[in-house]
């Protein structure tokens, strides 16, 4: 399990005064990917091949607190869930994805 926060800016507000739906979806990719990756050795990355979100209530602007998990893993699958929420509690989204694990070519 993993918690990172993040911070709705005002020039993330869609015309309704939230934080558009393409920025929570990515605060929370940026959530659940990392909950995979630092359970993985080093040369290995897992990028996402499917990510699904639940819009529950807007995104205010200020604090919000993604918390992501690793549901299961397999030798080259992994599925990962999360939630997203204000800097009080109060759930703003949730999503499930799906990643590949892969070895990073040297550089």
């Amino acid at each position: 399990t993993i918690r990172v926060q993040f911070e709705g800016k005002r020039e993330f507000l869609n015309p309704m005064g939230v934080v558009q739906g393409g920025f929570v979806a990515a605060m929370l990719d940026d959530t659940l990917g990392p909950a995979l990756v630092c359970t993985l050795p080093p040369g290995h990355f897992a990028p996402t091949i499917e990510l699904k979100v639940n819009f529950i209530k807007p995104a205010p602007l200020g604090v919000l607190i993604g918390e992501g998990r690793l549901v299961a893993r397999g030798g080259t699958i992994a599925f990962l869930a999360g939630e997203l929420r204000t800097g009080g509690g109060e759930l703003v989204a949730t999503a499930t994805a799906t990643a590949r694990i892969v070895t990073t070519p040297p550089r």
